[in-house]
């Protein structure tokens, strides 16, 4: 049966009305993005800013004071001197007084000028097994540092140099900010479009609809119109903000990642509507909603926690997660210039999971109006 163009039209200014008049809608739509970005933007930070580290210096001489002022002259590192023993190195750790311990033995001098291997000893609490990471990977850094200043004959063997492409600065939020906008478009878009149908039939005007000659289509394309419009707005303003705030950079095609993003979108949106033939009431829909997006966003699509780590079975589980495919594009173009063609084998998973949404939402709609 052929598409009514004034139908279409006639749903969708009827659900521009109530957007225009539903203060939740509008406060979902405006606000609370705004606000998980600034919180979960400041909040996901895998940047260390301060290591408290003791320093038990057994030689006290020249080269191992400039040892610790190597160490001084990193914005991350806070050398502070410890007079006890190292036996009661742990102590420190357990009452959070540091959480690296630097010991440096007596022949520290002897040890360099005899050009030996120089044993010093670091000791690093674990307990955060990714900040003792990081902490491990700063200290071999100034370390490597304190060895191409010093005289020491052997440190000019080899000149190892590295490049580090795309986030020079290692600055977590180029990798989370990404990740968290993807985040807030699956769920507000999903939660805008769960509470239509519910809506309707918790105020009755289900039953216009029934009697009604619209088609299930129809029906979908018009209520989905308007969220469309109002969800790339929103796309474009968390994008610019996320940029702005978090000195995000991009490098790859504005109109290319905004096709994207569309498309990404009316998955969320007919994801929503398929939410909303199911609940009853526009609570249970949003229930469903958050459940079905923030927790697998947040824990499967990579967003965190690397999917390669994961265990077999929960990678399997990461395929049916539209968030996963959307996060190698955005980051792709955002971070890496990316283009369509690198980027195929995402792009066309994501259509996947659009078409299939959008089939299941018409033939459970269908099933609606049929009863």
């Amino acid at each position: 049966m052929q598409l009514n163009g004034h139908r279409i039209r006639t749903v969708a200014r009827k659900e521009w009305y109530h957007i225009l008049y539903d203060f939740r809608t509008l406060f979902i739509l405006f606000l609370m993005p705004v606000v998980q970005l600034i919180m979960l933007g400041y909040a996901l930070n895998l940047e260390i800013k301060r290591v408290d580290l003791a320093v038990l210096d057994y030689a006290r001489s020249p080269e191992s004071t400039h040892l610790v002022n190597t160490f001084k002259g990193s914005p991350f590192f806070h050398p502070f001197p410890y007079d006890g023993s190292a036996a009661n190195m742990d102590h420190l750790f357990k009452t959070h007084q540091a959480h690296a311990a630097m010991i440096v033995p007596s022949d520290f001098d002897r040890q360099q000028q005899r050009e030996n291997d120089i044993s010093v000893q670091f000791l690093i609490d674990a307990s955060d097994a990714n900040r003792a990471t990081l902490i491990q990977n700063y200290c071999n850094r100034i370390i490597a540092e304190y060895n191409q200043n010093n005289t020491m004959s052997l440190s000019s063997l080899f000149d190892l140099r590295s490049t580090i492409y795309f986030n020079p600065d290692q600055k977590s939020a180029y990798f989370f900010v990404p990740g968290i906008i993807a985040m807030i478009l699956i769920m507000i878009s999903t939660l805008l479009t769960s509470i239509t149908i519910a809506r309707e039939k918790e105020f009755g005007t289900i039953e216009q609809i029934l009697v009604s000659p619209i088609q299930s289509q129809e029906i979908i394309i018009g209520k989905v119109l308007p969220y469309i419009a109002l969800a790339i707005m929103e796309a474009s303003f968390i994008l610019l903000l996320g940029m702005i705030i978090f000195d995000v950079p991009f490098r790859g095609n504005v109109i290319l990642l905004m096709m994207l993003t569309t498309l990404y979108i009316i998955t969320a949106l007919c994801l929503g509507l398929l939410i909303s033939t199911q609940a009853k009431t526009q609570q249970i829909a949003m229930m469903m909603a958050i459940t079905l997006t923030l927790l697998p966003t947040l824990m499967l699509s990579g967003l965190i926690f690397p999917i390669a780590s994961m265990p077999r079975i929960l990678q399997w589980i990461t395929y049916l997660v539209p968030a996963r495919y959307y996060l190698l594009i955005i980051r792709g173009i955002m971070l890496k210039g990316s283009g369509g063609g690198q980027l195929l084998e995402p792009i066309l998973l994501l259509g996947w999971f659009t078409l299939f949404f959008f089939i299941a939402a018409i033939r459970r709609m269908n099933t609606t109006l049929e009863r």
